[in-house]
């Protein structure tokens, strides 16, 4: 099924792309450990660890237009050169105890940075696929392969960050995210492919429309960001239940296990994706995702003992993977492909603003009412998701009639 995917990227592209992810997933896990350890204040390493997801949040998406803009060659090369140096740079101050002030700004730059390598792979491998003729199915798979690349990121990058720190110190896990980002992501940027993704979808100009020309978006592109920052709010609330439900019953060794259950069930499901009939639509797919995360998400709040829980993230962890790749197989199908860089880094910009805002306030009524409380604002999240793909109309090309982004809208 992925054979055909790994001929069209090649050996490389795949491994390169992986390896200079995997800093994204490791710096905020690893942020909040070494400054925590070097200061020895929980509120200073929040601060710091959140100037990073803020300086990620907001620039990622900026970063995504440049790349747009100017081709992904350049803008990749300089951002992970400076993303390596900030995140070294983070590491020096924090071992240093530098002030707070400094560790904050510090933070943000490491954020702001970050090359944004996700998003620009997916949108590097949908143009390679069109470039080389595929329909929808194969560009459906290309995203499944992506989105089960990320899944694995960010399971195997806490899993190495809270590794170093046991064997060693939070410091060399940040220490080895720099490296990554300063060797995979120039690899990364300077791969020949990098030349198809510029200018947008290959070999789809010709038939744009002048509005889609124009680089106008549509409707549902909006709502689509929001539904990601939704998955990220569940994320963070998750994360913020499980902690402190192995915490109460005593096993909080246990949360990072469960967490990582969780992502490598995404993982799996996210593969199987590219099994299912095309003749089911990417509007069904979403809405059909939705109801499984408020139906699989809703026996969160009822859990109170280990092996339950270990049951129940681990089911629901079969929902995510399916709604995070069609949202993205959403997005790839109805926005201009001028635009497509700049829409896939608002996307997973979108998670990581919303996991840091709802693991801020998740973490506060875990606190204050135990770990139900928290899981509850995951099931709110989850049922705002649903909302949205059955009130938003999205009007997705036929199938082999138009490319990505080409005229598409959107009815609320």
């Amino acid at each position: 099924m992925y054979r055909d995917t790994l001929s069209l990227l090649g050996p490389v592209l795949p491994v390169v792309s992986f390896l200079g992810r995997l800093p994204t997933a490791m710096c905020q896990l690893g942020s909040l450990l070494l400054v925590a350890e070097t200061s020895g204040s929980l509120t200073t390493a929040g601060l710091a660890g959140g100037a990073l997801a803020a300086g990620q949040t907001l620039a990622g998406p900026v970063i995504g237009r440049f790349a747009d803009r100017r081709g992904q060659r350049g803008v990749v090369l300089v951002a992970s050169l400076a993303n390596a140096v900030a995140v070294a740079a983070l590491v020096l101050a924090a071992l240093a105890q530098a002030a707070t002030g400094w560790l904050i700004a510090l933070g943000a730059l490491a954020g702001a940075t970050v090359p944004q390598i996700g998003p620009l792979a997916r949108t590097r491998s949908v143009a390679l696929a069109r470039r080389s003729g595929a329909g929808d199915r194969p560009v459906g798979t290309v995203l499944s392969f992506e989105g089960t690349l990320d899944e694995v990121s960010f399971v195997l990058g806490p899993a190495l960050v809270g590794l170093a720190a046991a064997l060693a110190h939070p410091a060399a896990a940040l220490l080895t995210a720099s490296a990554l980002l300063a060797t995979c992501g120039t690899a990364f940027a300077l791969h020949p492919s990098a030349r198809v993704a510029e200018g947008g979808t290959a070999g789809s100009t010709a038939t744009r429309t002048g509005a889609a020309e124009r680089g106008r978006l549509p409707g549902s592109a909006y709502a689509l960001r929001f539904t990601m920052v939704l998955q990220g709010a569940m994320f963070g609330a998750s994360q913020a239940g499980i902690t402190a439900l192995t915490e109460k019953l005593g096993a909080p060794a246990q949360a990072g296990l469960v967490y990582a259950a969780m992502g490598v069930m995404s993982a799996a499901v996210g593969l199987s994706m590219a099994a299912v009939p095309a003749r089911i639509g990417l509007p069904t797919r979403w809405r059909a995702a939705t109801v499984a995360l408020v139906v699989l998400s809703a026996p969160l709040v009822l859990v109170d003992s280990l092996p339950a829980l270990y049951a129940v993230v681990i089911v629901l962890g079969a929902a995510y993977a399916p709604h995070l790749i069609t949202v993205f197989g959403l997005t790839e199908r109805t926005v201009p492909a001028s635009r497509l860089a700049e829409s896939m880094a608002f996307l997973t910009s979108g998670i990581v603003g919303g996991q840091a805002l709802a693991l801020a306030l998740s973490g506060r009524l875990a606190e204050t009412h135990g770990a139900p409380a928290a899981f509850t604002v995951a099931v709110v999240a989850a049922a705002l998701c649903a909302v949205l793909s059955w009130a938003v109309r999205t009007r997705v090309p036929a199938p082999g009639t138009r490319p990505a982004g080409a005229d598409a809208t959107a009815e609320v």
